[in-house]
């Protein structure tokens, strides 16, 4: 049985906004994203290890334990019809997650969830969530010794309807690796986006893989964010 709600906490690293959505499908639409602490992988190219990398940052320091009533009345206050629950990997939280996307459904607000794909959706969290941006880590971008492809979380997410995959691609050969998830677990649509935390990087990435982008049959996002305010953190 969960807390009641005034007692469920979620760990979390931010909330900001207005800003825009920097990725996928929703690129560009005016957003606030409620950014949680943790992660279950240790990506070296992590744009945010303040939620999780405990050799570099006290994650005390990073990290409130806030109430669902805290960040909905910080989320409403401000205008933007989009919510994004982002990470870290938010779905560690799902129990009160869950509770924060029903509320925030309830008050007309679309919520999406950025996701690393590991860990599969309850139909609860399902019901509420607008979209699931799921972004499996591809081994040119996991850690050594992560496991950052878990079948039957993905099929979990494909059979949700409501699922995006998003693939940071690094190198050529990355493409590859992204048909063969693709193929084995009926990953669609997907979406590929160049690495980057700095404005050029983004710009010669999207350059780079465009037209194998375009072969493929697949869609390509940048960081709109990025391109933007660099690597400027709550933006």
């Amino acid at each position: 049985m969960l807390p009641p709600m005034s007692d469920r906490r979620l760990l979390l690293a931010e909330v900001f906004g207005p800003t825009f959505q920097g990725e996928g499908p929703s690129t560009g639409q005016q957003a606030m994203f409620v950014r949680l602490s943790r992660c279950n992988l240790r990506c070296p190219g992590c744009d945010t290890p303040y939620t999780w990398d405990t050799r570099r940052y006290d994650l005390r320091e990073h990290t409130v334990a806030a109430s669902v009533e805290a960040v909905i009345a910080q989320v409403l206050a401000a205008p933007p019809a989009l919510v994004v629950i982002t990470g870290g990997e938010p779905v560690l939280q799902q129990p009160t997650v869950t509770a924060l996307a029903e509320r925030l459904a309830a008050a007309g607000r679309r919520v999406e969830i950025e996701t690393n794909g590991t860990i599969a959706p309850s139909s609860a969290l399902t019901a509420v969530v607008d979209r699931f941006n799921v972004s499996p880590k591809l081994p040119s971008f996991a850690a050594d010794g992560d496991q950052p492809i878990n079948g039957a979380a993905l099929a979990a997410f494909v059979a949700t309807g409501r699922a995006v995959f998003k693939f940071v691609v690094i190198g050529p050969g990355d493409f590859d690796a992204v048909g063969d998830l693709a193929e084995r677990y009926g990953l669609a649509p997907v979406w590929v986006m160049p690495e980057g935390t700095r404005s050029g990087r983004v710009v010669a990435g999207l350059r780079g893989v465009a037209d194998e982008t375009l072969r493929r049959g697949w869609n390509l996002t940048g960081r709109l964010h990025v391109l933007l305010w660099e690597d400027a953190r709550g933006r």
